[in-house]
């Protein structure tokens, strides 16, 4: 057997730059096409997205990456009412969001795609989905326009329910970068989307050692997809929080609804710091962000003028946060680590009861305060205390 490299038009190189690789065998002529330095170099980012996105999960769910400062809730307190006038088993925690009616005031929040186990992971939350009547978002979906190896990990939620909310989700790099429409609609038809969540990750993409530190035009980017599109673009923050002047230009481009995403709860500064050898500048932004109390009284205070829905994260942690959310001004309420901790300890059954004890506590709350419904806690009444 005799084999001969055909190399591009660099021959000093042969090792990176082989174009062709031609076999002889008996009888045989194999032509196998080697993959130029430019497709390698591609490859390789890719299967490093995946290697990242897996270390994502791994570290949130073994490491102390939390903020080291609070959401802010513990500032607000519900005044009891020892006269609710209301009967426990009576009480409605259901919502309508857009056009869509959920079980409670909650949804699990935008978190992985793109790895091997990330389609268990997004096939049980689209389960819970089901069984309780509420949505999810996925992970960002950029790697998917890149690599089909990964796709499944997405599509999967739709495998699972033609019927659950959805949200898909792309970067805010991307939108500076001006994706191309027909990528967001690819983005879209994945997983057969309701809305188009944004995400915004200034501060991750700063500490990510790989990170994409170009953010102009990203507004821009976000108005034109608000014209192009059918369904609502969600803009959410990643838990460095949303506060008033960001969200009266959000507000100004037309979009549908604002996750505040604010501090208090994970850490994506100290998760991208973990994974760098130098950390001395993570540490130094370990904290940086609008605590998630503060920016929902920010934002829910532009809202008298317009209709934008507003939805709280970043930090809830029980029925309670949901609660003071609600009566801060949310309309929904959206978790992610406590959810992803309780599939990783004790599987599926473990995240049905961790949503389940959310909706006992919020019940709790709703049942002290004389709320028969989420519109009667939204003006429950709540102050701020003096710790």
């Amino acid at each position: 057997m005799r084999w001969l490299c055909v190399p591009e038009n660099q021959p000093a190189d042969l090792t990176c730059s082989i174009k062709t690789l031609l076999i002889f065998a008996p009888g045989a002529i194999f032509l196998i096409q080697m993959p130029s330095r430019k497709q390698e170099t591609v490859l390789a980012g890719m299967d490093q997205t995946a290697k990242r996105k897996s270390s994502h999960v791994d570290l949130v769910l073994n490491e102390k990456i939390d903020y080291l400062k609070s959401t802010g809730f513990e500032k607000y307190e519900f005044v009891h009412n020892a006269l609710p006038e209301i009967d426990f088993s009576e009480i409605d925690t259901s919502v309508r969001f857009f056009s869509r009616k959920f079980s409670a005031p909650i949804i699990v929040s935008s978190m992985t795609g793109g790895f091997d186990r990330a389609a268990r992971i997004n096939s049980s939350i689209a389960e819970l989905c089901v069984e309780r009547n509420i949505g999810m978002g996925v992970g960002s979906q950029r790697q998917a326009l890149q690599n089909d190896d990964y796709v499944e990990s997405f599509k999967i939620v739709r495998k699972v329910s033609k019927e659950i909310f959805v949200m898909a989700n792309i970067g805010a790099a991307q939108v500076a970068d001006g994706f191309a429409l027909r990528e967001v609609r690819k983005i879209i038809d994945m997983v057969d989307a309701d809305s188009l969540a944004v995400h915004l990750n200034a501060l991750q993409e700063f500490i990510q050692p790989e990170g994409d530190r170009n953010f102009r035009g990203v507004l821009n980017g976000i108005g034109k997809l608000v014209s192009a599109i059918k369904i609502p673009v969600i803009v959410k923050e990643t838990g460095a929080g949303i506060g008033a002047e960001a969200a009266k230009r959000l507000i100004e481009a037309g979009v549908s609804a604002i996750d505040v995403s604010g501090a208090g709860g994970t850490s994506w500064a100290a998760i991208e710091t973990l994974r760098r050898s130098d950390r001395r500048v993570g540490r130094k932004f370990w904290n940086w962000g609008i605590p998630t109390a503060d920016a929902l009284v920010q934002v829910n205070a532009l809202r008298s003028r317009n209709k934008i829905k507003l939805i709280s994260s970043g930090g809830i942690r029980d029925g309670l946060d949901v609660a003071k959310s609600i009566a801060l001004g949310a309309d929904l309420c959206a978790g992610a680590q406590p959810f992803l901790k309780a599939l990783d300890k004790d599987g599926s059954r473990g995240l049905v009861k961790e949503f389940d004890l959310w909706v006992e506590e919020l019940k709790g709350v709703m049942f002290l305060t004389g709320s028969k419904n989420i519109s009667q806690l939204k003006n429950a009444k709540i102050e701020k205390v003096s710790l």
